[in-house]
């Protein structure tokens, strides 16, 4: 990866000042180690009249696959080929990012004792850089630097092969910036804005990153039109973490504009009196209820079939009791951010040895899934046609058949306690159904008849007394060969399934997953 920066300047402001201003003298070129490879750093011209500082960083791809997110872009589990061959050492990403907080950190935050007063004001200045990953294309780099004060932003889409134009544009783009700004400003959009065009990042995004997103955001990101999506991206779209950017970069262009403190206009709440507690949200409730339920059961070895991105996972790691944890999905990206959730790479051997993620569909039956005491069946079924539910049902409760297994599905009567879910919508787009309690009951009723267990229904959430809870579930129990349970718990017996209604449609209009607005 190369970027140069280059100023002009005069016999009174020399333009070799720009080494006081990034603490890096122009005659001398020099190297830092990174945890991913070596940054040099040296200047191709240094005079009075013009100046450039080049950034070259070496990335070693053996280290960032033993690291752990070197696998494939953006740490996807791609073929083992595609770990060590792929553009990350030649296109700028969060990176190159990376490398400049590290080798540039004082010029980021605009110190410089030297000549405070040149580091204060804006320079003249040209950044270049030969290869930029762009999702969006040219016109998302435009769109993202002209509002920051630049005059001049080329990005030029670089040909797939220029042998052969008919092949069209890569998704790289050459991008030169010209304009005056302070230096610093400048680099702390660059390290925003690299990897949200790249739209991945090398590393696990934590919640330490909404920090250093308003940090280098300082003074340009609050008033950005684009401040979402740049939110969105450089957070690596994790929803929490970007409304807390959002609130946050709200209440500091709300301070900007009334000429105030941050903590002056942040102040509804008395931090040394007691608070409102906030609402449990419903997916951590639908948690809280099914880890109750397996540890009831007396569940050791458990299956999360659908994991997503190992929420309940993580959750079953963190109880000593749970012994034997798999979790199972069919997308590959959502067991790759299950893999960084659990830093399966920094498990220590005896919890490593606990967990295991897996690729697999509930279409079909696998040997993988036998012997398990309980599985858990999570927000899933749902998601699934209705005539692939007894390919699901076969695969589960007729081939796997755990002692105990958990089903937890929308409440669709509870649809129209949703203020902001339209009348006649599901909760997510890609729900191809929702039940009614009397729908769910019927199909749980005839699946445990059939394989030979018995189901209770379980609330979970606020019970309405006209709709009932946001969420209902069925837990299945295995029975013996006389007919009993084979554990020595008793139950209320499940309510009469009523007879089914027409199979619902599949609905596909798209708005938030109810666990996530709860």
């Amino acid at each position: 990866m190369f970027l140069t920066i280059s100023t002009t300047g005069t016999p009174e402001n020399p333009a070799t000042d720009l080494g006081f201003l990034l603490h890096k003298h122009p005659d001398n070129a020099q190297a830092f180690s990174t945890a991913y490879g070596t940054a040099h750093v040296f200047y191709p011209e240094a005079s009075a009249e013009r100046c450039t500082a080049a950034l070259l960083l070496e990335v070693d791809p053996v280290a960032l696959v033993r690291r752990g997110k070197g696998k494939g872009r953006g740490g996807a589990p791609d073929t083992a080929l595609a770990q060590y061959v792929n553009d990350r050492p030649y296109a700028a990403s969060s990176l190159l990012a990376v490398a400049l907080s590290t080798v540039f950190k004082s010029a980021l935050r605009g110190v410089c004792n030297a000549l405070p007063d040149r580091a204060a004001a804006p320079l003249p200045l040209r950044v270049e850089l030969p290869a930029v990953p762009a999702r969006g294309g040219a016109e998302l780099v435009r769109t993202l630097f002209e509002p920051l004060g630049w005059a001049h932003v080329d990005a030029r889409p670089v040909p797939l092969d220029e042998s052969f134009p008919e092949w069209g544009d890569s998704r790289y783009v050459r991008l030169v910036l010209q304009g005056e700004l302070r230096l610093r400003d400048a680099l702390r959009q660059l390290y925003v804005l690299l990897p949200v065009l790249d739209d991945a990042k090398h590393y696990w995004v934590a919640p330490d990153e909404v920090d250093k997103l308003l940090r280098a955001g300082e003074g340009w990101l609050a008033d950005h039109p684009e401040q979402k999506l740049i939110t969105s991206r450089y957070l690596a779209r994790r929803w929490s973490l970007t409304r807390q950017a959002m609130d946050r970069l709200e209440l500091m262009r709300l301070a900007e504009a009334d000429d105030l403190r941050l903590e002056d206009v942040d102040n509804a709440v008395d931090e040394t009196s007691d608070t409102e507690d906030r609402p449990v949200p419903l997916a951590v409730q639908r948690r809280e209820a099914v880890l109750a339920e397996l540890r009831a059961a007396g569940a050791s070895r458990v299956l999360d079939l659908g994991c997503g991105q190992g929420q309940l996972v993580q959750a079953l790691l963190q109880d000593v009791r749970f012994t034997e944890i798999v979790g199972m999905d069919v997308s590959v990206r959502a067991l790759a951010v299950a893999a960084r959730r659990l830093r399966l790479d920094r498990l220590g051997e005896r919890q490593a040895s606990r967990v295991s993620l897996v690729q697999g569909s509930l279409a079909y039956t696998d040997k993988r899934l036998t012997g398990y005491d309980a599985a858990v069946l999570s927000e899933v079924i749902e998601h699934l046609d209705p005539p692939r539910l007894p390919a699901l049902e076969h695969a589960v409760f007729g081939t796997a058949r755990p002692g105990t297994v958990l089903v937890t599905t929308p409440n669709v009567e509870y649809n129209v306690r949703w203020e902001t879910l339209p009348a006649g919508r599901v909760r997510h787009a890609d729900h191809r159904f929702e039940w009614t309690r009397a729908e769910f009951r019927t199909w749980a009723g005839s699946v445990a008849e059939r394989h030979g267990y018995r189901v209770r229904f379980a609330p979970v959430g606020p019970d309405d007394p006209e709709v009932g809870p946001p969420t209902q579930m069925a837990v299945f129990e295995r029975t013996a060969a006389d007919g009993t349970a084979p554990d020595a718990r008793r139950h209320t017996p499940a309510d009469p399934a009523p007879r089914p209604r027409d199979e619902p449609q599949a609905r596909t209009d798209a708005t938030e997953e109810e666990g996530e607005n709860a």
